[in-house]
């Protein structure tokens, strides 16, 4: 059959964007969607059809499985809207072997070990975010005086851009951002930022080791394993990834533990939690969903009674996938104490998220740093009155007032 029973008719199928109606849950109509089937059949912005994963373990077997693609170039993929962006260096639309030629070249980069050398520059920057709140006192934004401005400078640091340029480099991650996107103003930004990849590519010999698009650029250029276009969309790709769900997790997560007091305290009392606390909060939240989980098939796969062919669309629902009780016990409650929690916030299979390893770390320590340093940290607004990004593809906030 060509898809399960009571998932839907064209006519009738769930239409993304689904709205949250609470910011501590996804959309009602994912549990809906997941009671009903592993995969479910709704409908694109664009009014294309895809096919909803809203199961976990069905989420990572099709996302490792070989047979679904990637590549945005593929005749077989329904083309919309959205999809005229350049591929050079877009590596996540890549199947393997050009996506694993691109992610060789950055594991050297953003591997364990790389990232463990800069935990003192992660530890530095949250530092100074933190003084540089105490310096100006409660009340504060905390979304923009410290979850976006922390990501921006670890953005910064592994990029090696000048302090100089700072305030430029973070004003143009601002107007990125996809939860509060103006789409001139980040066309204008998306420009000024590929201008200055380009800048720090033309430096690279002059100072080679300065940063990870220098240092991509003095060791792959001259050997032909990279082209300038290329480098400049990865590293255009590294900046998009890097800040709206590190910056959205660490409002987000603060948020949380502020509402589970008795988990904030066991928290401070122990930080020692920490790292079994950013993967809840990474599961719990799950601020990537359905957009960076989009897919092609190559072939006729069968998943439960639904048969996906080649050619069709399907999208994981991360955010789904990681509130699925047969993967999760007692999926919708907040628990830093959960250890079997290999969540889907990053991805499975080949297309794991390959900067993995920088977010844990920059999450830990700003959620930690911020929690030792501010123990009297409280809202300076009601929850009610808390304004939640619910027109995002990515959920976050768009401010946070806090005291302390």
């Amino acid at each position: 059959m060509d898809r399960p029973s009571g998932a839907g008719t064209s006519e009738h199928a769930p239409a993304f964007p689904m709205r949250r109606t609470c910011p501590f849950a996804p959309p009602d109509e994912y549990r809906r969607m997941r009671d009903t089937a592993p995969v479910v059949r709704a409908a694109l912005p664009n009014g294309a059809p895809v096919w909803a994963v809203t199961r976990y373990a069905e989420a990572r077997r099709l996302l490792s499985d070989p047979r679904i693609s990637s590549n945005t170039g593929r005749p077989e993929r329904p083309r919309g809207p959205d999809d005229d962006r350049p591929d050079d260096g877009f590596f996540v639309d890549l199947d393997p072997p050009e996506h694993t030629r691109f992610r060789r070249l950055l594991i050297p980069e953003l591997g364990a070990r790389p990232m463990e050398a800069m935990r003192p520059a992660l530890q530095r920057i949250a530092g100074t975010a933190i003084d540089e709140l105490l310096a100006a006192g409660p009340p504060a934004d905390l979304v923009a005086s410290y979850a976006r401005r922390v990501p921006a400078r670890v953005l910064c640091e592994l990029f090696g851009v000048p302090a100089a340029d700072h305030e430029f480099f973070e004003t143009r991650l601002r107007r990125l951002s996809v939860t509060s996107m103006d789409p001139s103003v980040a066309a204008r930004a998306s420009s000024d930022v590929r201008g200055y990849l380009r800048e720090l590519i033309g430096d690279a010999e002059r100072e080679p080791h300065r940063g990870l698009i220098r240092r991509l650029a003095a060791r792959h250029l001259p050997t032909g394993e990279l082209t300038t276009d290329e480098l400049i969309n990865i590293g255009f790709l590294l900046l998009l990834a890097g800040y709206d769900s590190p910056a959205n997790t660490i409002s987000m997560g603060v948020l949380t533990l502020l509402r589970h007091p008795a988990q904030l305290a066991a928290l401070r009392a122990d930080p020692g939690l920490l790292p079994g606390a950013v993967e809840e909060l990474l599961r719990f939240h799950s601020v990537q969903d359905w957009v960076s989980f989009d897919r092609v098939a190559t072939g006729d796969i069968e998943v439960g009674p639904a048969r996906i062919r080649a050619g069709d669309r399907l999208t994981v629902l991360a955010a789904s996938a990681n509130r699925d009780a047969r993967a999760f016990t007692n999926p919708d409650d907040f628990d830093i104490h959960r250890t079997a929690n290999h969540h889907l916030a990053f991805g499975h299979g080949v297309h794991q998220c390959v900067g993995r390893n920088l977010a844990r770390a920059e999450l830990r320590i700003a959620v930690g740093a911020l929690l030792a340093r501010l123990p009297s940290l409280r809202l300076a607004a009601g929850f009610e009155e808390l304004p939640f990004a619910y027109d995002a593809p990515f959920f976050g906030l768009h401010a946070m007032p806090v005291t302390w």
